[in-house]
């Protein structure tokens, strides 16, 4: 037989005036947690009691009901309705709505407080970022939702943004398919297309962080710290119509600009206005550039301008500026440290000297107008204007003669319109181009007016390019062109201080120029005789015609043409040891290497020997620039450990003048400018000169002050030590 379902009996509710209630030592809840009492006290005032206490009737010492009901479920309502009583919003007596467990009941107050905090399930946090969506669509703004729920307007946003990211993935977070922080990443860009593709992409990867998910997101986009953005202004790119991507849930740097064909079009015409603003100044072109090329100004001269004299308040305010400076240097001279408000004031009136100082150059009139000017962005996106270059077809020279339809060089005249010049400059003055073409030209519109033009550009590159590739079959199968061809180009290079003049052939000599250097270089015996051949071979050379150079260097014999091949190469020789550079900007570790073992390879063919280049261990040069153990060392090696020993008590100074006394003529050398292949055979020459010497100081004809005190057995005394 069956047995009946128990029927559910439900406690009664009923209102209870406030001041009957008391709250009960049974409520499990002790430690505060959640929303405070004073904002839940805002929003009872503001919606009522969402749900009723929980209480028991309190019995006295017989079981019977005292009229008083204690509250185990509900304890921080309760709080709450006492603050709005005390604040007297509410009266003593106001009713409050409970439900009353009866005072028999099996159930332990206990167990209702337990369960009431226990049964209930949190929100999911989607549900509340919808409920936010819909207060908001229902007329309810940021401020007005983030005040009712006691919370920031910027929480809100957040909550609403959220709650905006394709309802696909909205569902795989409901799901459990994705973090909240990778739910984040993806509100940095509202296109839920793209949402969703990224989501297809990172789903199954290894790599599905948030800001893996934020990089691809706006992976096409420009971030706001852009030195384009930054010269632009992100309020002109949004007036424009432009659209900022920005991320509400960490720091974004300002954001990322999503139309980056639109920035660079405001850019352009920002530089291009910068540009037309410097026309009234005469020059003959402008080049407007975002990014300038490395070696933009390469082969062009440099104006020398005169910097603006100062105003007399300009003056009057450096003065000023001056005196103070010197003023707080004198005051605080004995102190170890500045004190930090005076070293900050210091820098703050370097800073107003330097703005003074800097002052702008003036260029002469008559050189400005066949100069120019490039405009152009700095890396922290200021405008960045460089005035006054001169190209070397705008320089003043005799043109060459053009016989019979063939030039210099032996090749037709205008062929192709390669004489064509885009930097002339037209009738209305100064020309302002970008990328080598004129800003604002159309080249789709013809104005055909029946005269011969010049082949287009992109034609001539063609046809030109079918000529290479012949001139190289050509100069290929002929060794005699190719060795004048490669003179006339190196000795281009070697001799003209202008390296603006083009040629045929990709090949050159680099200069290189030794910063870090001895101040005796330029007089050392080998400066001379290098300076002695280049000017010996400068004046045999016809060096202001390139016909006439090569012709000159077609005849001349085989020797003379390799031994002026080998010194228009000696000029590009780098043996140089430089500061390694990790960062990839100058030479790395393993090139240096390279470029030491290949000066070892090259030292060794032609049997250099830097003792009779002139090279000798000075004092200025050498011992006055290493310690004292590489001074002994010197020594030690050159005339044996006894001399070394001698002069060990020395200080620095009269040690490293004794040494350069002792070294002349000695034939030593530092490791660095030893050969390779001579190291082992020196060291075993050293070797044996030291046991020679080791016990004969006296041959070393050393100075009194250096002898004069030790004792007559002072050289039996160091045999035998």
């Amino acid at each position: 037989m069956a047995k009946s379902a128990q029927k559910v009996t439900l406690s009664p509710s009923r209102d209870i005036p406030f001041d009957k209630l008391v709250l009960s030592q049974s409520n499990v809840r002790r430690i505060k947690a959640g929303v405070s009492v004073e904002e839940l006290a805002e929003d009872i005032a503001r919606r009522g009691l969402l749900q009723s206490l929980n209480v028991r009737p309190v019995l006295d010492a017989d079981g019977v009901e005292t009229g008083t009901f204690e509250i185990p479920a509900g304890g921080r309502r309760f709080q709450a309705l006492s603050l709005l009583v005390k604040q007297k919003r509410m009266a003593k007596t106001a009713p409050i709505p409970c439900i009353v467990r009866d005072a028999a009941s099996e159930i332990l107050a206990e167990d209702d407080s337990l369960a009431e905090n226990m049964q209930r399930v949190a929100l999911h946090p989607l549900d509340q970022f919808r409920a936010f969506h819909a207060l908001r669509e229902k007329g309810q703004g940021e401020e007005a939702i983030a005040a009712a729920f006691f919370v920031t307007p910027q929480i809100v946003k957040q909550r609403l943004k959220l709650a905006s990211v394709a309802p696909a993935l909205l569902e795989v977070y409901a799901d459990d398919g994705m973090t909240l922080e990778q739910l984040m990443a993806f509100t940095v860009n509202p296109d839920h297309v793209r949402q969703n593709q990224v989501w297809d992409a990172v789903k199954n990867s290894w790599n599905k962080e948030p800001y893996a998910i934020r990089r691809m997101l706006t992976e096409t986009s420009v971030r706001a710290s852009d030195r384009r953005a930054v010269f632009v202004g992100v309020d002109a790119y949004e007036a424009a119509g432009g659209v900022v991507l920005r991320d509400l849930f960490q720091g974004d740097d300002g954001g990322w600009l999503e139309d980056p064909a639109l920035l660079d079009r405001l850019v352009s015409e920002k530089l291009q206005a910068e540009a037309e603003a410097l026309v009234s100044e005469g020059w003959k072109w402008i080049e407007v550039a975002t990014d300038l090329p490395y070696g933009y100004s390469h082969g062009l001269r440099r104006l020398a301008g005169d910097p603006a004299p100062m105003t007399d308040e300009e003056s009057a305010a450096h003065a000023t500026l001056l005196a103070e400076y010197r003023a707080l240097e004198e005051q605080y001279s004995g102190e170890d440290e500045y004190p930090e408000e005076i070293d900050a004031r210091l820098g703050q009136l370097e800073m107003a000297m330097e703005a003074l100082e800097q002052r702008p150059l003036n260029y002469d009139p008559a050189e400005v107008a066949h100069a120019g000017v490039f405009v152009t962005l700095d890396r922290d996106g200021s405008l960045a204007i460089y005035r006054g270059y001169v190209r070397a077809e705008d320089e003043p020279h005799e043109e060459t003669a053009v016989q019979d339809g063939v030039d210099a060089m032996g090749q037709g005249g205008d062929v192709g319109g390669s004489s064509w010049k885009p930097s002339a400059t037209p009738a209305g003055g100064t020309i302002i181009t970008s990328g080598g073409q004129p800003i604002g030209a159309d080249p789709s519109e013809e104005d055909d007016d029946g005269a011969l033009k010049p082949l287009p550009e992109r034609l001539v590159m063609e046809l030109t390019a079918h000529r290479t590739l012949a001139l190289r079959e050509a100069i290929g199968r002929s060794p005699d062109v190719a060795l004048t061809l490669l003179l006339l180009k190196l000795v281009t290079d070697t001799f003209r201080t202008s390296s603006a003049s083009g040629s045929c052939l990709e090949a050159s000599v680099r200069h290189v120029y030794m910063s870090a250097q001895a101040p005796d270089l330029k007089d050392s015996v080998v400066a001379k005789l290098v300076d002695e051949r280049h000017a010996a071979w400068e004046a045999d050379l016809p060096l202001g015609d390139d016909a006439a150079l090569w012709d000159c260097l077609a005849v001349l014999d085989q020797g003379s043409r390799l031994a002026l091949l080998a010194h228009c190469l000696s000029f590009g020789i780098n043996a140089l040891h430089e500061k390694v550079n990790p960062y990839g900007a100058g030479i790395s570790a393993s090139g240096l290497t390279r470029r030491m073992a290949h000066a070892d390879l090259v030292a060794r063919a032609v049997e250099l020997d830097m003792v009779e280049a002139g090279w000798e261990p000075t004092v200025d040069g050498y011992l006055n620039r290493v310690p004292k153990a590489r001074i002994l060392e010197a020594v030690r090696e050159a005339k044996g450990e006894g001399t070394a020993q001698l002069l060990d008590h020395l200080k620095k100074g009269e040690m490293a003048t004794e040494a350069e006394r002792l070294l002349k003529g000695s034939g030593w050398l530092p490791e660095v400018l030893r050969r390779a292949d001579l190291v082992a055979l020196d060291g075993g020459a050293i070797a044996e000169g030291q046991e020679e010497d080791a016990g004969q100081p006296e041959n070393a004809d050393l100075p009194a002050f250096l002898t004069a005190d030790l004792p007559e057995n002072a050289t039996s005394m160091m045999a035998a030590e």
